[in-house]
């Protein structure tokens, strides 16, 4: 046996371009997923390609303890996008291993141990970050995980307060969850981890993997609420599709972040990958772009659930994070969808259709997928 396969699709993928997937009999596909958000520009953008393909040509890999002007640059402007004082950058391969890191740090910087997560999150499935992961079907098989964490009802004030205290390293928060079916926070709930950590000493850390990089319409997902947390976690779109993560920290957290570090930080090839994603991402306004049609898809969803008596009880998200909440299993729906309409589309639970399309769609994409759900739910 050559390899492990945990699950397989019934679509045989060839290559990619845009916002569309063609299988290997030609026939295209609309994604709608993003391979879970990792394309914000798309499969194949030529920017990023050519950036890839130049740094190859020179330079594939040399340890982080090289300076190397492709990594340093990113450094940089990392440190220029980030919200509010999060200079410090550390790099490495995933949003897992970017959970990882900012829990020790955290945990280095404030000396001590207790980590406070939210009941429905999703924070990696290494053994770190899959103890701060709520749902037991995620855990189960791989107990005992890492110890003293404690969870606590997501949105609610009053229950985060009473349990953070001087005991307590961080509190990990998705500004919007999403495996655990698309619920954005309150901005009166973030403001109220920042104050409650703040009073505590504790590091207050946004898990930006999946609601990062534009994808809600702004390039964090917590500058809408004017909420500066003490570290910020980065993943999936952030090098369009190449494997990276970044943790993003305060000055505080990083002047005793502790004995930490990984082979493959920042490689050359990934960090040329990042540096021409977020520059493009940048430079055409995409997240602007994103939550203008955002708007868009989640106003014609619900126009859509009212004229045709849809079975859907809700919509929700932000940007181009957008969850349908359907009255029948979501699966059942998405395989409808891929099969029948050529739509691939995302589950966040047993009853939410999860979109997560690249950032560059078009309003005639989104009514292809309007079309195509309410045919699939009618």
């Amino acid at each position: 046996m050559s390899g492990f396969v945990f699950s397989e699709k019934p679509i045989d993928i060839d290559h990619g371009e845009g916002p569309y997937l063609y299988s290997e009999d030609g026939t295209e596909y609309l994604d709608f997923g993003a391979s879970y958000a990792v394309a914000p520009l798309g499969h194949s953008h030529p920017d990023v390609t050519a950036a890839i393909q130049n740094q190859a040509e020179t330079l594939t890999y040399v340890q982080a303890s090289y300076p190397v002007d492709v990594r340093t640059e990113l450094y940089e402007r990392l440190a220029n996008l980030a919200p509010g004082d999060l200079s410090k950058v550390w790099l490495c391969n995933s949003g897992t291993e970017a959970n990882e890191a900012a829990m020790k740090f955290a945990r280095s910087a404030t000396g001590n141990s207790k980590i406070v997560a939210t009941k429905r999150a999703f924070h990696g499935r290494t053994m770190g970050a899959l103890a701060m992961t709520w749902k037991q079907k995620y855990k189960k098989d791989f107990e005992p995980l890492a110890g003293d964490i404690e969870f606590v009802s997501y949105g609610d004030e009053e229950e985060l307060a009473e349990v953070v205290d001087d005991e307590t390293a961080a509190v990990f928060l998705e500004p919007v969850q999403g495996e655990g079916g698309i619920h954005p926070a309150t901005v009166d709930y973030l403001e109220s981890a920042r104050e409650v950590t703040k009073d505590a000493g504790a590091a207050l850390v946004f898990d930006e993997i999946q609601t990062g990089v534009g994808r809600t319409g702004t390039l964090w997902a917590c500058e809408q609420a004017g909420v500066v947390p003490d570290i910020l976690t980065s993943a999936k779109g952030i090098a369009n599709g190449m494997p990276l993560g970044a943790t993003l920290c305060a000055d505080w957290i990083a002047e005793d972040c502790g004995n930490h570090g990984s082979t493959f930080s920042g490689g050359p090839v990934v960090a040329a990958a990042s540096n021409a994603t977020l520059e493009t991402l940048m430079s055409e306004e995409i997240p602007s772009h994103a939550d203008e049609i955002g708007d868009y898809m989640t106003a014609e969803i619900e126009a859509a659930a009212e004229e045709h008596d849809l079975p859907i009880r809700e919509v929700r998200g932000n940007g181009l994070m957008i969850g349908v909440e359907v009255k029948r299993g979501a699966n059942r729906v998405l395989r409808d969808l891929a099969i029948n309409h050529q739509v691939l589309a995302l589950p966040a639970g047993r009853t939410v259709v999860r979109f997560l399309p690249p950032l560059i769609i078009e309003k005639d994409h989104v009514d292809t997928v309007v079309d195509a759900l309410t045919e699939a739910l009618s």
